[in-house]
């Protein structure tokens, strides 16, 4: 029998980690595997998953593939990573791929026609997380809903947060708005009429709360989906696989060392995100005094801050956020204006 694997997409910040989390902790005795791909040099989504204090989050059973977004590098590291993976001696029951933020899910869900690794697995489904916020306050505006009836937009290549956020949707079977308690129900349902005309007419839509869903939902849409993902529209069709670049995107990491008034570093990542239009932040902060590592999460203006476990004896104290914008940004000025 085919072991099944979910592919997670989603832009940055939706709550791709979130789903995630949930659905290890609801797993019940399913054994789940994760493979986590990041954009950038600092790899928080895994660490995030292992501080989370539930015993399902097994080391083990957490791969980190780093430099970069999936899309590109399924030869090099997703498919070797597969196939460590299926020849365990006991492979995981279900594997669960969570994207890059800027990954393009269909060359990956094309992976899965190697014929090495589908004589043993298959693509259960691909779940695009999408935050309603984000939509609501137009961040993917003047979408095309053409999509809906398999017609190619026109190009145009001046909006790649539009085309990426196309190319997620038209490859998803299942939706998850998420986010939709920090919308007003008006809003919200301006933006579920929004998705749902994006969206080809078999794919289901969820509206979610960070990012809780039943297992049972996520983990068995049984879809095959390597089978018929060539007939999936993707403004990147008629490109070479290996020019599936990201370009259009960069990343840094800013190092702050201690922060002693985490309040006054979100003030000043508010007025980072508003003042260079910077998509994501996220990391960690060493506060003197307190024994706990403390997480930080930005999409745009948006900040949540936590503290989630203490810091193990064997690793160093230190404050280092990802900064993900598009190319251009002025990293100097966002670094001076974090107090790097």
């Amino acid at each position: 029998m085919k072991i099944p694997a979910t592919i997670v997409t989603g832009f940055l910040g939706a709550g791709k980690t979130s789903l995630i989390r949930h659905l290890l902790a609801n797993a019940g005795d399913r054994r789940l595997a994760v493979v986590i791909n990041e954009f950038g040099d600092l790899g928080v989504d895994r660490e995030l998953l292992l501080g989370c204090g539930d015993a399902d989050c097994r080391e083990d059973d957490l791969i980190e593939l780093p430099n970069g977004c999936i899309c590109c590098t399924v030869a090099d590291e997703f498919l070797p990573t597969m196939q460590r993976l299926l020849d365990r001696p006991r492979p995981p029951e279900h594997i669960v791929i969570e994207t890059s933020g800027l990954a393009l899910p269909k060359p990956l869900v094309k992976a899965f026609q190697w014929p090495d690794v589908r004589a043993r697995t298959t693509v259960d489904g691909v779940i695009a997380v999408i935050d309603a916020p984000a939509v609501a306050d137009g961040r993917f505006a003047d979408g095309a809903a053409v999509l809906a009836t398999g017609q190619q937009p026109a190009a145009d290549h001046d909006e790649p947060l539009r085309e990426l956020f196309l190319d997620q949707l038209a490859c998803a079977d299942l939706v998850l708005l998420n986010k939709t308690d920090l919308l007003r129900e008006r809003v919200l349902a301006g933006v579920v009429a929004e998705i749902e005309a994006l969206l080809r007419p078999e794919t289901k839509v969820v509206l979610t709360a960070q990012g809780a869903l039943d297992p049972r939902v996520a983990l068995g849409v049984d879809g095959a989906v390597e089978a018929v993902i060539d007939g999936r529209w993707s403004h990147h069709d008629d490109e070479p696989e290996e020019d599936h670049g990201h370009d259009e995107f960069v990343s840094f990491v800013a190092e702050l060392g201690p922060v002693t008034d985490p309040a006054a570093l979100e003030a000043r990542l508010r007025a980072v995100a508003a003042t260079h239009d910077v998509l994501r932040m996220k990391g960690f902060l060493h506060v003197p005094g307190k024994a706990m590592r403390h997480v930080v999460q930005a999409v745009g203006a948006r900040v949540e801050r936590y503290f989630d476990r203490p810091w193990r004896p064997d690793e160093t104290r230190a404050s280092r956020l990802v900064v993900i914008g598009q190319k251009g940004i002025d990293a100097a000025a966002i670094r001076a204006a974090l107090g790097e």
